[in-house]
């Protein structure tokens, strides 16, 4: 499998965006996106896994990496599970590949 391939798997077009299947990984040393495992986007972050602080690092992580604002950036199911669907508006489901792809090196 090509990296445009697994990184095209963890990507869904949506209206106004991309949603990207996640396997985020709470109380990490350091708030990365680490690879793409199977069909998620597995995602450390160093927040803890209580009161939605997880959640908000890793909204604004990925916000970062997708050069939006933070409000275009949320968790829309899994909320309280490793598995999550994140949306990002403002973003084409190309330019997502791109900046995933620069990310994982």
């Amino acid at each position: 499998m090509s990296t445009d391939d697994s990184v095209a798997a963890v990507l869904i077009k949506c209206d106004g965006g991309v949603a990207i299947a996640v396997k985020a990984v709470p109380g990490a040393s350091r708030s990365k996106v680490v690879r793409v495992l199977g069909d998620r986007l597995k995602v450390a972050v160093t927040a803890p896994p209580e009161g939605g602080k997880a959640n908000n690092a890793l909204c604004a992580l990925l916000a970062d990496v997708f050069n939006v604002p933070p409000r275009d950036v949320r968790v829309t199911a899994g909320q309280t599970r490793p598995q999550k669907t994140v949306q990002v508006d403002g973003v084409g489901l190309c330019e997502a590949v791109e900046r995933l792809e620069k990310v994982l090196g």
